[in-house]
């Protein structure tokens, strides 16, 4: 056998192979700025859409030097302040008003001063609160104005703020200093409690009124993937005084029971009065909890690639690709944003982005009874994590790092936390193989182009795409990865969820996801329309003896909030969508249209009183205001595109559906 040939073959195939490696690794992660474009990508603007960029690092510093000379108050790290004191949430940018950014953007007038949105908590003062300060002209801050009252009706109480993360701390030390200690038999005997074993997960909201400040802490054993190994204990802490020795422990729930306190559960155990279920030990890498995979590797997963490079650009804070451009961003609490969405140069949307994202949740277990999860609260932007190249986003994508400042005085970089990358959809755009009389077949490819970031808030990993299409059709999608919230399975557990271990309870809950999308389709003076279809009788003109059901469109303009929100389960109109005050060429309003692609199902019952905070999830569809509910659902929105579910307040604002152009 001649060997030659082969090894000559195997050394070409090892050289393909290196060449493939050197490319995907060599890479570059920061965004392009030389990228040859077709002509109807040329950028026209120089640095406009800076007008909507996120603060950069050395802004946040300034800001804080700022806030820091200028108070007249001490402000501590917000990672290590005490209820009492005072320190910086979280800072942000001040978004301008729409009518300055469109004077300037449309009408050559000035550029809106830069600034920035500061929120701080005063602990340190004769009445407590929460303030949010508009801080400006950045780069050099030399004037702030308190925004509160304007924004919402009145000073906010101190019981109202967001809990940071130093106070999830001052609670865990709480518990193992103070709680646990008082149930040593119950602590050691039956939870194999050794100070590090055990881990916590916080219900909200904290109490069932205006004022509480009271939350239900979960244990689970400390191993990966902890979210689904409780063990049957919860407390409930009330942490609302401003001094933390005046802390205590308000409820204890163990396997079915309440207590008074952990003394009293001690009690009860040593008298022999507590059922115990006895948790077998899960191993430190959580046994079926665990990432690792189960299986031994498999074959290479396909990849894309571009075969002339990349057909999009990134330049600053803002994304060209084909007929489309927007500017994108990331809030701190709200997460992934768009601003001056345009399709060959004409602006589709002013606005789109990320509002809330809620979750309700089932138990016979008192956290995951009461818990309704608002992530905004938290910090949608907050939480975004890094991306890894080859699972989190194709191995082609351009990576983008994005700055925060939050639970500290300095700002942080978070490598890599939005990626862009266009993919091919792998179905023809459109397609036709004619076999009748004429023989022929014409078809087009299809590609989008992705812009995502993941936010991990708590147990749930939030992928948030915005996906931009070659037909005009913008997508808003999301999914739900991660794990399960989880409760100890006892009693009639089955009721409000499904077993997924000996003791675990996957409880029943909802997600509601809230978009705003503010629409400007042909100018700001647009309207609603619904089109559907009914039939009539008519008789078919060649044979007057016979009558034919003959479908036809039906039109209405929806002008008013009431008419334009859809409750949920309520019939809807086949077609909505918003129209220009403008024609095509035949005489029909050029417009978008809103399509549904989820049922975002009932929320909570109205007659709750905590209905009022989330009454946006009413709605399965309105037309103002743009918020969107349902999040493991594809939406569109676009010349072809879809959001799962909105609700309507204020014009221009629309949410939750798809938008495609009628032509």
């Amino acid at each position: 056998m001649n060997l030659k040939p082969v090894l000559i073959l195997l050394g070409l195939a090892l050289a393909t192979i290196f060449a493939l490696v050197c490319v995907l690794l060599t890479r570059e992660r920061s965004p392009r700025t030389c990228q040859s474009l077709p002509p109807e990508q040329e950028d026209p603007e120089d640095g406009q859409s800076l007008v909507f960029a996120d603060l950069t690092a050395e802004e946040m510093s300034q800001v804080v030097r700022y806030l820091r000379g200028h108070l007249g108050v001490p402000l501590v790290e917000a990672w290590r302040a005490e209820p009492s004191e005072n320190c910086i949430a979280w800072l942000d940018v001040q978004v301008p008003a729409k009518a300055e950014v469109l004077r300037f953007l449309d009408s050559g007038g000035a550029r809106p001063p830069r600034e920035a949105l500061a929120v701080l908590y005063f602990g340190q003062q004769p009445e407590p609160n929460i303030t949010e300060l508009v801080v400006g002209p950045l780069p050099g801050p030399a004037y702030h104005r308190d925004v509160t009252v304007r924004r919402y009706g009145g000073k906010l109480p101190y019981h109202r703020r967001p809990t940071l993360a130093v106070e999830y701390k001052q609670i865990g030390r709480f518990l193992k200093s103070q709680v646990f200690p008082s149930a040593p038999a119950f602590m050691q005997q039956v939870m194999e409690y050794d100070g590090a074993n055990l881990a916590t997960v916080a219900a909200a909201p904290r109490g069932f009124q205006s004022g509480d400040r009271v939350t239900w802490f979960v244990l689970f054993q400390n191993v990966s993937g902890f979210f689904l190994h409780p063990v049957g204990l919860e407390v409930l802490v009330d942490h609302s005084s401003l001094d933390i020795s005046q802390w205590a422990v308000s409820r204890v729930f163990y396997n079915g029971q309440y207590y008074r306190d952990m003394v009293q559960l001690e009690s009860a155990y040593v008298q022999g009065r507590v059922s115990v279920e006895k948790v077998r030990r899960a191993p430190r890498d959580g046994d079926f909890s665990s990432m690792k995979p189960r299986a031994p590797a498999a074959a290479p997963f396909p990849l894309q690639f571009e075969p002339q490079g990349p057909r999009y650009r990134v330049r600053n804070n803002r994304v060209l690709f084909q007929g489309w451009s927007f500017a994108f961003g990331m809030s701190v609490s709200r997460g992934l944003r768009l601003f001056d969405i345009r399709h060959k140069g004409e602006r589709v949307a002013y606005e789109i982005s990320v509002q809330e994202a809620l979750s309700v949740y089932g138990s016979n277990c008192p956290a995951g009874m009461s818990t309704r999860y608002m992530d905004g609260s938290f910090g949608l932007g907050r939480y975004t994590s890094p991306l890894v190249p080859g699972v989190d986003c194709p191995y082609l994508a351009t990576f983008v790092d994005t700055v925060s400042l939050s639970d500290s005085l300095r700002p942080k970089k978070r490598k890599a936390s939005l990626c862009i990358f266009e993919q091919n959809l792998g179905s023809p755009l459109r397609r036709h193989y004619s076999n009748l009389q004429s023989l022929y077949y014409g078809g087009l490819v299809n590609s989008a182009l992705v812009l995502r970031s993941i936010a991990t808030v708590g147990n749930y990993d939030y992928v948030w795409d915005f996906i931009f299409y070659q037909n005009g059709a913008l997508e808003g999608k999301v999914q739900a990865t991660g794990y399960p919230s989880s409760s100890f399975l006892h009693g009639d557990g089955l009721r409000y969820g499904n077993r997924l271990w000996e003791h675990t309870l996957g409880t029943i809950h909802t997600h509601f996801v809230n978009y705003k999308v503010d629409l400007d389709v042909g100018g700001v003076k647009n309207s609603l329309m619904a089109q559907d279809m009914e039939f009539e009788m008519a008789q078919a003109p060649w044979s007057p003896e016979q009558q034919i059901e003959r479908p036809r469109l039906t039109r209405k303009v929806l002008d008013t909030e009431d008419q334009a929100a859809f409750p949920l389960h309520s019939k809807m109109p086949r077609y909505i969508y918003f129209a220009a005050n403008s024609k095509n060429k035949w005489g029909h309003q050029r417009g978008y249209r809103i399509q549904i692609t989820s049922s975002a199902g009932d929320h909570i019952p109205e007659a709750s009183s905590m209905e009022r905070a989330i009454s946006w999830a009413r709605s399965g569809c309105s037309a103002w205001q743009g918020r969107f509910q349902r999040a493991p659902q594809p939406c569109q929105l676009g010349r072809i595109a879809g959001w799962p579910g909105w609700e309507a307040q204020r014009s221009t604002i629309l949410g939750s559906a798809g938008l495609q152009e009628l032509i």
